[in-house]
């Protein structure tokens, strides 16, 4: 039995209107999976648009709205994205395997690339930290120079940066602004004496959103730092923002290595 007789058997045997919904629930999610299962076998090429809705829902023997359902669930996933006025489109899917600490203190990115990542300075303004994550490293509440960051590799966005600086850094902003956080405080003279870093998942912020073409709710692997040098006013705050499907971060530990894992619940 073909897929699409299978859908339409499926939904002529329904009889009740609890069962038609129950019988919607799972034409949806047939679809949905049947349109997985084409991505993951290369049936449909990434970059290359899908068959529009009215051929989907033909092909299927659904209707519109049940494809329409399927495709946005995929979406919000990051299989598919829409382009206005030209479909949908196989997104092209990259997994980068990157040290806990990538982003933010070392550029020399000697893992899986041959290349440095490229930095493109986003937005620099003044602002407060406002985000609550950071209690955990009890930051200040005054006015600090915010610069946002997209980090690249291999000419693919993998990191949304924010970073919060003393405003005594403006003077060098000029010089050390689009360098990562912990190379801007060497190269300025602020001698780096710790790192301190909380790891989360949670929802993209809107400017992770626009800087990777990913819909709101999209999750992200969140990792909010904590950069302290021997001045104790010269501290560097920041949370970087990948999404979960593109950048995962590993550890590398010795036998003598103890990890401090204060148990503490929010």
């Amino acid at each position: 039995m073909s897929q699409k007789e299978h859908l339409r058997l499926v939904w002529q045997t329904s009889g009740s209107p609890l069962m038609q919904k129950t019988v919607a629930g799972s034409l949806h999610e047939t679809v949905r999976q049947e349109l997985v299962r084409r991505v993951m076998k290369g049936e449909y090429k990434a970059e290359a648009p899908l068959p529009s809705v009215a051929t989907l829902a033909e092909e299927f023997g659904v209707s519109a709205i049940t494809i329409k359902r399927a495709l946005r669930d995929l979406q919000s996933t990051g299989i598919l994205r829409t382009v206005p006025g030209l479909g949908t489109f196989i997104r092209e899917r990259h997994r980068f395997i990157r040290d806990v600490n990538f982003g933010f203190v070392s550029s020399k990115d000697g893992q899986r690339s041959e290349r440095e990542p490229r930095i493109q300075l986003a937005s620099v303004s003044r602002e407060a930290i406002r985000h609550p994550s950071f209690s955990e490293f009890d930051a200040p509440t005054g006015t600090m120079l915010c610069l946002r960051k997209i980090i690249s590799a291999d000419g693919i966005p993998l990191i949304f940066d924010t970073s919060y600086f003393p405003l005594s850094f403006d003077s060098v902003f000029d010089e050390y602004g689009d360098e990562l956080a912990c190379e801007a405080l060497h190269n300025c003279g602020a001698n780096q004496e710790k790192i301190s870093l909380l790891i989360d998942a949670a929802p993209a912020s809107e400017e992770a959103q626009q800087a990777f073409g990913i819909p709101n709710g999209y999750p992200t692997l969140r990792r909010l730092y904590e950069l302290t040098t021997l001045e104790p006013a010269f501290t560097v705050f920041g949370i970087s923002e990948s999404p979960f499907d593109r950048l995962a971060c590993s550890v590398h530990l010795n036998r003598t290595d103890t990890i401090r894992s204060p148990m503490q619940t929010s």
